[in-house]
């Protein structure tokens, strides 16, 4: 990665470039307080656990680990209490413990949370009964509510938005540090939710398979399997508020680079990936892993350029690909980009998103995402991938540790009258528990077939 001192690169460099899905203050000096405030609290990660990742994104670019990113699709204020954190953080580790057992490879446990409160809007504003307000751009930024004054950008949500994410990481990192996670006991990760019974068999099964198999090393070897008790977890966000991730970026005199201390890993989406764009030129200049959404929309010239920008010295673990086609799509689309990408001799580490290609509405006016697509698409991204010579590395997935009914199908078969049951999400659809933790097996059960079938 370059130091600094051979770029002009600096954390504001980005207000020089066209900013899109930035929001409009009508109070510029009590924004500048809230954003110098913000830069002078101490940061939510450090330098070492963000090299960490780096490197072991690195390890799932060569086929030797696999990235599980899942939570929210936007973190909301409210959520930020312990049952729900610890609910997240659960269906995270046991769908990591499916996905350990069925891909034999270590997974790598990312969360879209402690700070996914900021989303992209299609439309600046929005408009009910002849009234038009800005759109709801999470609870960093304004307030769901169709009022004026809920609807305006509020520069103090930022500070909030800050100590959540704070408190959030904070408490899982409590948990993880406290045994929560420890592969000997994967039984006190059950949620007691699982009613479905072959799933509930289908789990305790891998339970015991792994709780067996860490009791017969450590008997043969003599020794605790320090390694293999406790689980690494790490969080992300979509770098969208441009101010928020500029406050939280740190240069780092031992490693002689700056750093995004507001994640571990951050990415861009669709709508902010442009060229000549503010959010390119902000995180090129960033050291920590980057994640870039990748659509049918984003040609190959488009997408060499990204690469070019991001990852000039194709840095091992820097750069992971987020593909989000569609099941309708991805055959025609994947092909082409992992194309692109192997002419621009890069190194990538490419991730299904098989949630946001596959979103539709209902004739009842809600949004939801059906399982199958769901599973069609991973299945696909599977096949393309190996079929082209490339490796996909990393499922990033929308989900819940709650029962919600947001997206149809699966094991209990959600029909679209289901959905208006528990239908909580505020932007987008989620997998709820159990369909979440049915997909990592399905993932798990297709792995091993065709690890057999190669054999």
């Amino acid at each position: 990665m370059r130091s600094p001192e051979t770029t002009s690169w600096q954390p504001a460099s980005w207000q020089g470039k066209p900013a899109l899905q930035q929001p409009l203050y009508d109070d510029p000096l009590a924004l500048e307080q809230v954003v110098a405030e913000l830069s002078r609290l101490p940061p939510i990660v450090v330098s070492w656990e963000i090299e960490a990742l780096r490197e072991r994104l690195a390890a799932a670019q060569r086929g030797q680990a696999f990235l599980l990113q899942g939570g929210d699709c936007a973190e909301t204020f409210a959520d930020c209490e312990s049952d729900s954190i610890a609910k997240k953080l659960k269906i995270l580790l046991q769908m990591s413990l499916v996905l350990l057992q069925g891909l034999k490879r270590p997974i790598i446990r990312v969360g879209r949370m402690a700070g996914q409160y900021a989303k992209p809007r299609s439309a600046d504003s929005e408009s009910r009964d002849g009234v038009t307000l800005p759109s709801f751009r999470g609870d960093l930024v304004n307030r769901p509510e169709f009022t004026a004054e809920a609807r305006r950008a509020d520069p103090q949500l930022l500070l909030r938005g800050y100590e959540r994410a704070a408190l959030t990481l904070n408490f899982v990192r409590a948990l993880v540090d406290g045994g929560f996670a420890d592969l000997h006991h994967p039984e006190y990760w059950d949620l007691g939710f699982v009613k479905h019974a072959p799933l509930k068999d289908a789990y305790q099964r891998i339970v015991q398979s792994i709780g067996d198999a860490l009791d017969f090393f450590e008997g043969i070897s003599g020794t605790a399997v320090h390694e293999a008790t406790l689980v690494d977890f790490y969080a992300s966000h979509e770098g969208l508020h441009l101010l928020y991730e500029q406050a939280q970026t740190r240069f780092i005199p031992r490693q002689n680079r700056w750093y995004n201390l507001s994640t571990h890993l951050p990415w861009i989406g669709m709508r902010t990936a442009r060229l000549d764009g503010a959010h390119l030129e902000y995180f090129r200049g960033i050291s920590n892993p980057i994640g870039v959404k990748v659509s049918a929309g984003m040609d190959g010239a488009w997408l060499q350029g990204v690469i070019a920008t991001l990852n000039p010295q194709n840095i091992p673990g820097r750069l992971t690909l987020i593909h989000r086609f569609g099941a309708k799509d991805i055959a025609s689309a994947l092909p082409k980009a992992i194309e692109a990408v192997r002419q621009s001799g890069q190194t990538v580490l490419w991730v299904c998103d098989p949630m946001h290609g596959n979103t539709e509405t209902t004739t009842g006016g809600l949004k939801t995402r059906r399982f199958e697509n769901i599973l069609k698409e991973l299945d696909l991204a599977f096949t393309i991938h190996a079929e082209m010579g490339s490796h996909l590395g990393g499922v990033h997935i929308e989900l819940t540790g709650d029962d919600v009914t947001e997206c149809t199908g699966g094991a209990r078969g959600l029909t679209d009258a289901d959905l208006a049951r528990a239908y909580r999400s505020t932007v987008d659809p989620r997998l709820n528990h159990e369909q979440a933790l049915e997909l990592a097996m399905l993932i798990a059960e297709r792995s091993q077939n065709r690890r057999m079938m190669r054999a």
